[in-house]
């Protein structure tokens, strides 16, 4: 593990600062990582929602790793086992890493390493480097597109507490603030999506757009901006398959459906309940899941630790009072987090450990920083 701290030293630094400034900033604000006895009082009479919250995670755990194979099907079939075992350690690898610098690891472990791909005499027959990277850029720009989807039309529709608070409840941000960061979220992923897809299916134009827009201010910068953009929309290939575009949206839903109802569950179980006592809805937990992964757009410590109980905090302003969000929600909080980290962190564990060795041994040598070739790349 020694050569990896060092190659990330200043990383690992500027992470442990960030996390050293929200934890303050929430502790400040009056908002508890550990919740008091009495915020359990519900959730001591609900006990069993948790461990069917871990079945959810489950679910949705699996939903979001097997997906992969539609993006990665018009270059190679991947067994779903493999998928799931690899994504179970590149998700336990995002969460403990900062900055989501794990997410090179789902890549590096799904590739077909070059000396592998001699052997068939068909270069194309396997996964480089940088199809396997292309695909999940994909997933991520069409997962935040969804989520932030997701999170303004909550925003529109979902009922929320009147008037609405001045600030959330422990953290110096305005209300009005974090609503706006909502719509930016969408503005933002939307013009990263329609930003590849142009370049996927307009590539020759445009390459010629950017090249006399940005070439004006640099030739050199145009020529490496068309460049990567023409690498990484290689990942969109699932919309040129109805089937395959069909089958990734399906389960994308279902993965994104199935989180925010273990979501709501837990809620429901810690006593989570608006002014009048009525029970927490699911149209507020998509809300909540949609503040999640705002917040988490913050250059993320290890575990997320910090910017996931913000997230959280953020969203719970606007749908409950605040004694609510101080007292139950706090203990929803604090579970909620807890059993992510432990589920993550043991499927991690549980996918090294099923991984055939030439996948072990891929982790390894990115764990050791070893080059990768260039025709890997």
């Amino acid at each position: 593990m020694r050569p990896f701290f060092l190659r990330h030293a200043g990383k690992l630094a500027a992470s442990f600062f960030i996390t050293c400034g929200i934890v303050f900033t929430i502790h400040k604000g009056g908002l508890k990582f550990l919740p008091e006895g009495g915020d359990f009082d519900q959730f001591v009479r609900r006990w069993w929602t948790l461990p069917i919250y871990f079945g959810f995670l489950l679910a949705m755990t699996w939903f979001r790793s097997v997906r992969w194979r539609f993006l990665l099907r018009s270059i190679a079939e991947v067994p779903k086992a493999r998928l799931f075992s690899v994504s179970c350690v590149g998700f336990a690898a995002i969460l403990l890493i900062p900055f989501r610098l794990g997410e090179i690891v789902r890549p590096y472990m799904i590739r077909t390493p070059p000396s592998q791909r001699d052997r068939t005499g068909h270069a194309g027959k396997g996964i480089t480097l940088t199809a396997a990277t292309s695909s999940v850029v994909a997933e991520r720009i069409i997962d935040g597109l969804y989520l932030s989807i997701v999170l303004a039309l909550s925003l529109l529709f979902v009922p929320t507490v009147h008037p609405l608070p001045d600030r959330v409840v422990g953290i110096p941000v305005t209300v009005a603030h974090v609503r706006t960061m909502g719509y930016a979220m969408l503005g933002l992923f939307a013009t990263a999506f329609s930003t590849l897809a142009v370049f996927y299916f307009a590539r020759s134009w445009a390459h010629r757009v950017t090249l006399t827009v940005v070439g004006k201010v640099s030739t050199t910068l145009a020529e490496r901006l068309t460049g990567l953009f023409e690498k990484l929309v290689d990942g969109l290939h699932v919309f040129g398959r109805g089937k395959d575009a069909l089958g990734f949206f399906v389960e994308t839903t279902l993965y994104w459906t199935i989180n925010a109802t273990g979501m709501w569950l837990l809620a429901w179980g810690c006593g989570v309940v608006h002014t009048d006592g009525s029970a927490a809805s699911l149209g507020e937990a998509f809300g909540l899941m949609g503040m999640l992964g705002c917040a988490i757009l913050i250059p993320g410590p290890p575990g997320m630790l910090g910017v996931f109980q913000a997230g959280i905090y953020s969203g719970m302003t606007m749908f409950y009072p605040t004694s609510v969000v101080t007292g139950p929600g706090a203990a929803f909080v604090f579970l909620l987090y807890a059993a992510q980290v432990v589920f993550q962190i043991v499927a991690g564990i549980v996918g090294f450990l099923s991984l055939e060795p030439s996948g072990r041994r891929s982790f390894q040598a990115l764990e050791r920083g070893d080059s990768i070739a260039p025709a890997d790349a």
